[in-house]
């Protein structure tokens, strides 16, 4: 009976032991499904990679390029396939600059007659009208110029009357015709006097009515926003001091400063794209000046864009980055500039293969920032990644890593 019984035991522990190995074996049976790669379906365009998960053989293929990856994985990894084909590089030229304020449109005012200021109605930052009063200031010098021309008025009315009766005197045979012409003569000097002192006062901006003869208005000569201020309330100002700077910022100076080698590249007319890091919004314009001369100090020259700044975001001061347009030019085969990886010493471009993608050495040509033309290594209609390429070089490297160790 305790041979039976120990039999039977024996017999028990072989069928556990059997047991564990079908469970070990439907173990890995399920693992191999889960991390064996997804059959590969007809390219749909969408693509073909992503990030391998752990336990997928891409270390197998890590000498030959060759990254395998399911279409589901690759649409996972946003990597999206194209078809190589011809494109439009327009090559550009980057240049630093700043904003400046338009010469043309900024006016430093000036006093036109030294005095004490009165008022002042304009203040920093203050958006103005042409003609606008900006500070009223009381000046002993006007007050003689409009009394002078109060003067010259009243005699030339004087004058007026006297060659009206002069005048009927000779026609009527009573006076002599010298009295006449004396009178006449008279007349006309008077006039020229009163034009005299009305030009004075045109030539300092005094020539309007004012409540009175000392006071000396200072206006805006057009519409623009006040950058600067240099006068109070009973300061004593000169006639050669500019008291107010005004500009006009709907349009502004994008100045950059270009080495003598980059000359021929910068011509006026040349489209250009303005940008700043400070603004979220590009601009676009036209070279209106390139300077002929090199500066003595710095050895360059200053070109310029004349820009419209409707809404006051290009402020001067602010820094910024000017490409320079150089035309289109077409070539047979150009990617996205993401599309390029470097690998080692090559420039590479992964090519959409059955079951993933394979790194294909090419030999790149002319770019401009967004696109690069390639030469050899890519034919027109093959089908490669065109975003994200960076999960392929990635991926790449991690194979080629485990598959060294």
């Amino acid at each position: 009976m305790k041979e039976s019984s120990h039999s039977a035991g024996a017999l028990s522990g072989r069928q556990k032991a059997a047991m564990a190995a079908i469970v070990i074996a439907g173990a890995l049976a399920v693992a191999g499904i889960l991390f064996w790669p997804a059959p590969h379906g007809e390219d749909d365009g969408h693509g073909h990679g992503g990030e391998t998960p752990a336990g997928a053989p891409a270390d197998e293929h890590a000498d030959d390029g060759l990254v395998k990856l399911s279409e589901a994985q690759a649409q996972a990894a946003g990597i999206r396939v194209a078809e190589a084909g011809p494109g439009v590089l327009r090559p550009t030229r980057e240049f630093p600059g700043e904003i400046r304020f338009n010469e043309d449109r900024t006016a430093h005012v000036v006093p036109r007659l030294a005095g004490i200021v009165e008022r002042v109605s304009a203040d920093l930052g203050q958006q103005v009208r042409k003609g606008q009063v900006l500070a009223v200031i009381a000046s002993t010098s006007l007050s003689d110029l409009r009394s002078e021309l109060l003067a010259a008025r009243k005699r030339l009315d004087l004058a007026e009357e006297t060659f009206a009766r002069e005048k009927k005197l000779w026609e009527e045979r009573v006076s002599a015709e010298q009295d006449y012409l004396q009178a006449r003569t008279a007349r006309e000097e008077a006039g020229i006097a009163v034009q005299n002192a009305a030009q004075k006062l045109q030539a300092v901006g005094a020539a309007g009515q004012a409540p009175a003869l000392n006071q000396y208005q200072l206006r805006a000569p057009f519409d623009g926003t006040v950058v600067e201020k240099h006068m109070a309330m009973g300061e004593a100002v000169g006639d050669t001091t500019a008291v107010f700077t005004i500009a006009d910022l709907g349009t502004v100076w994008a100045e950059f400063i270009v080495a003598p080698q980059d000359l021929s590249a910068v011509r006026v007319g040349e489209k250009v794209s303005i940008s700043s890091s400070a603004l979220n919004e590009t601009a676009e314009g036209a070279v209106s000046y390139v300077g002929p001369l090199l500066g003595a100090q710095t050895r360059t020259a200053t070109a310029r864009v004349t820009l419209a700044n409707p809404g006051m975001a290009w402020r001067p001061g602010l820094f910024i980055t000017v490409k320079v347009l150089r035309g289109e030019e077409s070539v047979a085969v150009a990617v996205p500039a993401d599309a390029i990886q470097t690998l080692g010493d090559d420039s590479v471009v992964f090519t959409a293969v059955p079951g993933g993608f394979k790194a294909q050495p090419v030999k790149t040509g002319r770019r401009d920032g967004l696109r690069v033309e390639v030469l050899e290594g890519l034919a027109p209609g093959a089908r490669y990644a065109q975003t994200n390429t960076f999960t392929l070089k990635a991926e790449l490297g991690k194979a080629s890593a485990e598959h060294t160790h």
